[in-house]
């Protein structure tokens, strides 16, 4: 895998940018909300630090903010490593278990995050894909009739992007199990757990103490603060050695103001603070819909996570079809097939901007 691919949404946002008319940008995930005060005061603390504090932190991360997720987590401090955003904790953890055990076979979902996909051909080793339930969720025996002595890794992502779809206790149970038997690692990417709208639907793999998983995790979206890039991943103790020297030969260490920042608002935000962005996105998604019933849309309603995946008779989810959707209707969403083969006929919107109501009656007006 030698030559650069751009991603997608980069095109399509561009694309967006270029139009001739009014357009809703759904296509990224970056919240449209404020990030915590005490976060901008932690960055306001740190611009009068000691020149000291500027220069390399840990590799592994700083101390503090490492024992904070740790508390959080109710794991040892000494499993946890901040990493560039979740992206670079999932690279660690598909390549480290690659290099650690035995297979060259990565399993992932059918919708898929296109990086894992990418990730997986970068990493020369072979992707075996699984469907999803139409709901989203994953069915555990599918993943257990995919599953070979040539799998490495199983990677999963709940809540879901892109279907929404969220993954309960029973669920993420059988897969810990699923990987322990065939000396595999469950690599669960649990960014999007502040976004859950169904008490009790979720369930982190840290649930099961398992020396085969490993938790990734960011704070890019629960604090609104996707250019940040702080991260971090779980790991069990055995596998620590091998994922803490690829993060220092890829990286050296992460940023430290990021960091310092993200650790005061750790402990400064109030609750109230996460609940208030999962209720704005909670009433998004209840008026996205119902303008999708008005359009006679096919759709999944997300359980978790801030996207909609929805299917319009006969307009498949094409490139050429999303770029028509901007220039017609000013709405401008992700091609389903950008995710895989099973939703290749539906469009994935991102409901992260004060316009998804706006959007939503574009589209019903569009297809009706």
């Amino acid at each position: 895998m030698d030559d650069y691919e751009r991603p997608l949404f980069f095109h399509l946002m561009e694309y967006a940018s270029d139009a001739e008319r009014d357009v809703v940008g759904m296509v990224s995930g970056n919240p449209d909300w404020e990030a915590p005060e005490a976060l901008r005061d932690g960055l306001r603390e740190y611009a009068g630090a000691d020149v000291d504090d500027f220069q390399y932190p840990p590799s592994e991360g700083l101390r503090e903010l490492r024992e904070e997720i740790a508390a959080r987590r109710g794991v040892d401090v000494e499993r946890v490593i901040i990493t560039n955003g979740a992206g670079e904790a999932n690279y660690l953890a598909m390549a480290c278990a690659l290099k650690a055990l035995d297979g060259e076979e990565i399993l992932l979902t059918d919708p898929v995050y296109p990086y894992y996909h990418k990730r997986t051909e970068m990493l020369d080793a072979t992707p075996q894909f699984v469907a999803a339930n139409p709901d989203g969720t994953l069915d555990p025996d599918a993943v257990r009739a995919a599953a070979s002595d040539d799998t490495a890794a199983i990677v999963i992502n709940s809540p879901n992007n892109p279907t929404g779809g969220v993954y309960g206790r029973g669920t993420k149970r059988e897969l810990v199990a699923i990987a322990e038997a065939h000396d595999a690692l469950l690599v669960s990417d649990e960014v999007y757990d502040h976004f859950v709208y169904d008490d009790g639907a979720f369930a982190s793999a840290l649930a099961f103490d398992s020396e085969r998983a490993v938790v990734t995790n960011a704070f890019s979206k629960s604090m609104a603060i996707t250019g940040f890039r702080v991260g971090y991943a779980i790991v069990p103790e055995w596998l620590m050695d091998v994922v803490r020297t690829r993060h220092m030969l890829v990286n050296v260490a992460g940023s430290r103001p990021g960091q310092y920042a993200v650790l005061k608002a750790l402990r400064e935000t109030p609750a109230e603070y996460y609940e208030r962005n999962r209720q704005l996105l909670d009433e998004r998604i209840d008026a996205f819909c119902a303008a999708l019933d008005e359009a006679g849309a096919e759709y999944t309603r997300p359980r978790g996570s801030f996207y909609v995946m929805a299917r319009f008779d006969g307009y498949p989810g094409t490139l050429a079809n999303t770029e028509r959707l901007i220039d017609e209707a000013g709405v401008a969403g992700m091609p389903g097939d950008a995710f895989g083969e099973s939703r290749a006929d539906w469009l994935r919107f991102a409901l992260v901007t004060p316009r998804a109501d706006e959007a939503a009656d574009r589209l019903a007006e569009f297809f009706s």
